[in-house]
């Protein structure tokens, strides 16, 4: 596939994107995630995935390692570099054991050696599209959070890190140097804007920004 059309997809529905230069490989590879009713596109480089396909779509790349130019692990650093999160399970013949560790390091979910079988090959991007799905929910449950913090005033935002450090009321007006009765304002003011009826919700919500 060489078309240099932008590949744009109908659905959200998770797609596994393949990028090796052995038509073969990507025909067959088609071929299997086809049969299995999965969405999937090929390219035969990494300059022509770059052209036409969406890196910020659901689902997976199954990537070679070894390929013209720029080869398949520098290829990982640079989908990384442009933001891309999908998940990369690499692919190869020549495999060695700290080309698998660089790898893996970088954030690859597996590293399939050529020759494979349709089984390990599906329950591979089975496990990396729901690895991306549960990054992309907690992306979003992360990102709300955020949308809700940013509605907060600077003071509610120190009142609601200092509530969540398990702080009395009393406690935040020393160390904030305003009235109790203040504090108390911001406290409910806080609990109504972050949507929280507990302040165990509210410490959970806080965790999630700290951990973004």
């Amino acid at each position: 596939m060489n078309n240099a059309t932008k590949i744009v997809q109908e659905t959200s529905d998770p797609i596994v994107y393949v990028v090796d230069d052995d038509l073969g490989v990507r025909d067959a590879l088609l071929e299997l995630f086809m049969s299995m009713k999965m969405k999937a596109a090929t390219f035969d480089s990494p300059s022509d995935f770059l052209e036409r396909a969406d890196i910020k779509r659901a689902g997976c790349i199954v990537l070679d390692v070894r390929m013209p130019g720029l080869n398949g692990l520098d290829f990982q650093n640079h989908l990384d570099t442009a933001g891309s999160k999908m998940p990369i399970i690499f692919m190869t013949g020549y495999g060695d054991i700290p080309m698998t560790v660089r790898a893996m390091k970088a954030g690859a979910t597996d590293f399939i050696p050529k020759p494979f079988s349709d089984n390990v090959m599906l329950a591979a991007v089975e496990n990396a599209i729901r690895v991306d799905g549960e990054r992309r929910k907690s992306a979003a449950a992360i990102g709300a959070v955020n949308s809700l913090v940013q509605t907060l005033t600077p003071r509610e935002r120190e009142v609601m890190f200092e509530v969540a450090k398990g702080l009395m009321n009393k406690q935040i007006a020393f160390e904030l140097g305003i009235t109790e009765m203040t504090v108390k304002l911001h406290r409910m003011s806080v609990m109504r804007k972050m949507e929280v009826r507990s302040v165990a919700d509210l410490v959970r919500k806080v965790e999630q920004i700290r951990e973004a």
